[in-house]
């Protein structure tokens, strides 16, 4: 079906001929094998330096894990993955234990999640791995009534379950539990749109297994960060936010309203359509909208990102496009929106 926006075809690029290799200049002639001296013989230029890796931020957050433990102090990432690392490093666990991270509360809060950005003065709450589960599940209606998301390291975990749907109705079954497998498929290292779509696929009336792994539970209910942090009279208070990027560097930002706002319809519209949930996506949908004059160029600059892989619709695109618009031009305001999960 051909794209209602269409698509602009990619000129093709010229490489560049690599770097020419000259003579060697550095071979001794006659009279430097005799022992002599070679006045004209030039010197083998030195060698370029590689080129320097991006500085790490020089920040430092703190961390416990989400179940109780001493304070841990983490700085030197610049992506998600690597700050899941420097986690499992300070408590000297494996990194495939940690299920994902919350801000400022070590409950099962999934407006906290840990997603794209961190505030400066955030204190950072690690979930770790606790008891497996396994159900049998009939998919007795097309929606199950499920949102997900997942942690950027590999695990697609329970964001949302709608109320009175067919999850919710499933016992063992609760929000933050990481999707591990379905009939016995492992979909560790996969990402949220995929489970998404193979829980979608799945034919109503047809019954499977799944199995999923819940948080580890503590029966302390009064752990918290600790007063002594310097420099933060009350958390979550600062401004500025590290953006932490699945490529790219990380960058500390001052947060724009009209783009918390867009981002924030964007993943409505995400969770809407596809049941799934990331702010890191949404931000990325707007920063490729807001350079963008028409939904014609909107469309483009999605089939010319990565974001090609989600085979967006073009209803869908036109939704998001609305929303892009609708930030632009200061017409958004921070009302929740109702979701309807598709899968």
């Amino acid at each position: 079906m051909p794209r209602l926006f269409g698509k602009k075809n990619k000129s093709s690029e010229n490489l560049a001929d690599g770097p020419q290799v000259g003579g060697d200049q550095s071979r001794p002639n006659d009279a430097e094998k005799n022992g002599g001296t070679n006045v004209n013989k030039q010197s083998t230029p030195e060698q370029p330096s590689p080129q320097s890796q991006p500085p790490r931020p020089k920040l430092v957050f703190h961390c416990q894990q989400a179940h109780g433990s001493p304070t841990g102090i983490i700085s030197g990432f610049t992506n998600v993955k690597e700050l899941y690392q420097k986690i499992a490093d300070c408590y000297d666990i494996e990194v495939a234990e940690i299920l994902f991270c919350t801000l400022n509360t070590h409950k099962i809060d999934m407006t906290r999640l840990l997603g794209g950005q961190i505030g400066l003065e955030d204190f950072i709450f690690a979930h770790i791995k606790g008891q497996p589960k396994e159900v049998d599940v009939t998919k007795s209606e097309d929606a199950l009534g499920l949102t997900i998301t997942d942690n950027g390291a590999g695990y697609a975990f329970i964001k949302r379950i709608k109320e009175g749907s067919v999850m919710d109705k499933v016992p063992l079954i609760a929000v933050g539990d990481h999707i591990e497998k379905i009939d016995g498929e492992s979909l560790v290292g996969c990402r949220h749109f995929e489970v998404a779509k193979k829980l979608k696929e799945i034919p109503k009336g047809s019954t499977f297994t799944l199995r999923t792994v819940e948080p580890m539970k503590s029966g302390f209910s009064n752990i918290g960060p600790s007063q002594g942090k310097k420099g933060s009279a009350s958390l979550g208070s600062g401004k500025q936010t590290l953006r932490l990027r699945s490529s790219g560097p990380a960058t500390v930002e001052i947060p724009d309203d009209v783009v918390n706002v867009a981002t924030d319809k964007i993943n409505n519209l995400l969770e809407s359509f596809m049941g799934i949930n990331d702010t890191e996506l949404a931000q990325t949908i707007w920063e490729i909208g807001s350079k963008a004059d028409n939904p014609h160029d909107f469309a483009v600059g999605v089939d010319e990102s990565d974001l090609q892989m989600f085979g967006f619709t073009d209803d869908f695109i036109f939704d998001m496009w609305g929303a892009i618009s609708d930030a632009k031009s200061g017409r958004l305001n921070q009302v929740a929106t109702d979701f309807n999960e598709q899968f």
